[in-house]
């Protein structure tokens, strides 16, 4: 009744007619290749009419046989890759910045004003996409924050300290109201200071900030409900040294909850991310903050020491390193400054075999290359239960081939530019000692830029707990993987590290997540997501992660007193 073929494609005919077998020589699909070897299977074909509820415009394309079609074998499933070819590549689609003013030289905000550094030194602020100079930026000397300082105490004493909560809450809200405005100017300049690509800083960071000036609005005239039974009074002078990593994020994550507890503010931004800083300083003009309540002095590690070692600050906040906080501890031991540290961390990312692994590898993806790595909390070990770490690397090394590596400013990139040159070198030094360790590196071929500082997204594997990679924050796109067979291993594998500052946990059983939340030495754990942030929850760590809570109503404690 019918001849043997093969079938090889399916196609689709227009016409309701009888089938007319075609011969198909090559289809291409341009872009996307599947690696797949078809075994042609054998039927028999009959000619017939379509069925009156089949498909109409459905049929069968086949093809003789050909010898070559006996060397094609089925790959096994664990086998086929993804080969991704420039023609997937995403046409540019840079974000405009010819109207953002950068002005060439940048000053120091006291008392409502920019004045020029005391010092007259200034050194270059350079963007890490390009190398290229963006302005100058005033360093500040210790004249310069003892000016700062009394600018602060004298704001606090005569104004910001004796306002009505409520007064306070407006001005507030209009700083937030402004961000809002100003959102898409300020990411854009984030991203030009500081390298991180413009989805994350326009989509992520700037609404952060904004949420964070509204939330603490909200406290502003309410402390006797956050704290019932207890008068809560401001500190006064506050001193607040903040990262490169999220410079405006870090700056709403300290500046709110100290405005909204009647404190006044010294904020010194890192030296290599101080433009926007500076912006933010603008706006507080601009919503006719009383002058002296917040005051910006940018610098290096001189500068902030002076403003540690201030006698007339009465509180000092710190995100950075691990080393910098334990000297601050140091610091200020012996004297009656309140302390709150956030500091670095080696973040476990814990998948077990019932988590829904697809979702799972997004997260791992979210984890750790995020903002090029450049995160305290990142995802930077991975502990995959070993019945599907072989799938989890496929489905990993498959993803990351995918990420787009390149200009900031680009909305389709996905990582950006390492934040300066001796970053980039860290993130070398440790991925050349995991290598030479013992550990196997993989990272995707891709073509970085010629210019700037670049590192493509990596991860180990074979790596152990004695491995500096294992146990030294990278802060940058690396991940160090490894394995365990049961959740009490997993627990005790991720406690291993004098971090504890956040945590991840993929599984599909609820019992299991709070088994694993409750055991795991972590400030902050996530179930089935990671690097999520909002305003009304507390963040801080353990251990040599730090102490203290910043956001909620736990981040209005380190600038109050209680009586």
């Amino acid at each position: 009744m019918g001849q043997e073929r093969r079938i090889e494609y399916l196609a689709f005919t227009e016409k309701r007619e009888p089938f007319r077998p075609q011969v198909v020589r090559r289809v291409v699909f341009p872009g996307l290749l599947f690696c797949v070897r078809l075994k042609l299977t054998t039927v028999r074909f009959m000619r017939t009419m379509p069925r009156k509820n089949s498909r109409p415009n459905a049929a069968v394309i086949v093809r003789e046989d050909r010898a070559v079609d006996r060397h094609r074998i089925a790959l096994p499933r664990s086998e086929r890759r993804l080969i991704f070819s420039e023609k997937w590549a995403y046409a540019p689609a840079p974000e405009a910045n010819n109207y953002i003013k950068i002005r060439p030289r940048y000053s120091l905000f006291i008392n409502g004003q920019f004045v020029s550094p005391r010092s007259g030194k200034y050194f270059d602020s350079i963007n890490p996409a390009t190398e290229e100079k963006l302005a100058e930026i005033a360093q500040a000397n210790a004249r310069d924050v003892d000016l700062a300082v009394t600018s602060a105490r004298r704001a606090h004493n005569r104004i910001w300290g004796k306002m009505p909560p409520r007064e306070r809450a407006k001005y507030l809200y209009r700083i937030a109201r402004l961000i809002q405005e100003k959102s898409r100017e300020l990411a854009v300049l984030e991203s030009m200071d500081g390298g991180k690509t413009i989805r994350e800083s326009r989509d992520i960071d700037l609404p952060l900030v904004a949420a964070h000036f509204f939330y603490y609005a909200g406290w502003a005239d309410k402390l006797e409900y956050a704290f019932p039974g207890r008068t809560a009074r401001p500190l006064g002078v506050a001193g607040q040294i903040i990262p490169w990593n999220f410079p405006l994020l870090m700056a709403a994550w300290k500046l709110a909850p100290a405005l909204a507890a009647g404190n006044t503010c010294v904020l010194k931004p890192a030296e290599t991310t101080s433009i926007t800083a500076m912006h933010l300083a603008e706006i507080f003009q601009a919503a006719e903050l009383p002058d002296g309540v917040v005051n910006i002095v940018s610098g290096a590690g001189e500068t902030g020491k002076a403003l540690v070692d201030h006698p007339d600050v009465d509180k000092i906040a710190f995100t950075g390193s691990t080393s910098v906080g334990k000297l601050l501890t140091q610091a200020v031991a012996g004297t009656k400054k309140k302390l709150t540290l956030e500091l670095g961390g080696k973040a476990a990312n814990i998948i077990f075999e019932d988590a829904a692994i697809d979702q799972a590898v997004e997260g791992i993806i979210a984890g750790i290359y995020f903002n090029q790595g450049h995160v305290c909390c990142a995802g930077s070990r991975l502990f995959v239960q070993e019945g599907v770490f072989a799938t989890v690397i496929r489905k990993l090394r498959d993803r990351i081939s995918t990420l787009r590596v390149g200009n900031p400013l680009d909305k389709n990139t996905d990582i950006g530019a390492i934040n300066s040159r001796m970053q980039l070198d860290k993130i070398c030094e440790l991925v050349d000692s995991g290598l030479k360790q013992g550990a196997e590196l993989v990272q995707p071929r891709l073509k970085l830029p010629s210019k700037g500082y670049w590192y493509p997204p990596s991860f180990f594997t074979g790596v152990t707990a004695s491995h500096r990679i294992a146990q030294e924050e990278i802060f940058g796109p690396v991940l160090s993987v490894m394995t365990f067979r049961t959740p009490e291993e997993a627990i005790e594998r991720a406690n291993n590290t004098p971090y504890g500052l956040s945590a991840g946990v993929w599984t599909d059983k609820g019992s299991k997540i709070f088994k694993m939340v409750n055991k795991l030495r972590a400030g902050v754990v996530w179930a089935n997501t990671f690097n999520k942030f909002d305003p009304t929850s507390p963040f801080g760590g353990y251990k040599e992660s730090g102490f203290g809570r910043e956001g909620g109503r736990h981040g209005l404690l380190p600038y109050l007193t209680l009586n």
